[in-house]
């Protein structure tokens, strides 16, 4: 599932192992490329997303994939939990993530950790609510990081991810393969000074299986009440599911 797709295209790396370079490549720049190249729409994107879990109001959350934090920031700022643990198998990208944690003094609520998503370090039905967003199309084995996540999840517990998927009407398809085949990558080397990172995203993102055939798989690894809500013309989707 998706685990050809790899960033280097390495014969004696791992598809984590090589996920991890990536980030710890580009864990500098990653925050500014973020909001840049996407014109700022990715803020709104978690904005979205982390309303899906208003309603549940969890106390202890996970945010899988967390990356420099910004969902585990938005979900603080929204949701006002206790307490979330941010997971991520870049050392790069979580030291960008502490430094934001110390600015921000959110120490007593969000910590983070190294981690890899398909093998949690947590005991079963442990978090109330789990998020990941932009991680899973970078899994080595998704249906084994869903079943984990599922796995850590309380009972009545809801998952939210945030993912890139690939817009079907003319003509946001073909400005979206334009922009994602041609300008981004020009752009992500100039700023992260890594040629195959954003070469990989728009690759990564064709190879993932995205709407219903997630939600397929969600089904599959025991997951219920499975959503997926398009945004932005279908460049990016939210889904959802209970335990």
């Amino acid at each position: 599932m998706n685990e050809k797709i790899t960033p280097y295209q390495s014969k004696s790396a791992t598809k984590k192992e090589q996920v991890a370079d990536m980030f710890n490549n580009i864990s500098k720049t990653y925050d500014f490329l973020n909001h840049f190249l996407s014109l700022g729409i990715d803020i709104i994107w978690r904005k979205k997303a982390i309303g899906e879990l208003k309603a549940l109001k969890p106390r202890v959350m996970l945010d899988v994939a967390t990356g420099t934090g910004d969902f585990a920031f938005e979900a603080i700022k929204i949701l006002k939990p206790e307490k979330i643990i941010g997971v991520d198998i870049s050392e790069g990208m979580l030291n960008m993530a502490r430094k934001k944690i110390e600015e921000r003094n959110l120490g007593g609520v969000f910590t983070v950790q190294k981690g890899d998503s398909e093998k949690l370090q947590f005991s079963d039905n442990q978090f109330d609510a789990i998020t990941v967003a932009f991680g899973v199309r970078n899994y080595e084995n998704l249906q084994k990081g869903l079943s984990d996540m599922f796995r850590v999840l309380k009972p009545g517990g809801k998952i939210v991810i945030l993912e890139f998927s690939k817009p079907k009407q003319f003509p946001v398809k073909q400005g979206y393969n334009f922009y994602f085949q041609h300008i981004l990558p020009v752009f992500g080397k100039m700023f992260s000074k890594d040629s195959r990172a954003y070469t990989y995203l728009p690759e990564s993102v064709a190879a993932f299986p995205d709407g219903p055939a997630f939600t397929s798989l969600m089904k599959t690894v025991g997951f219920k009440t499975t959503k997926h809500v398009s945004l932005t013309f279908g460049i990016c989707s939210i889904y959802t599911g209970v335990k």
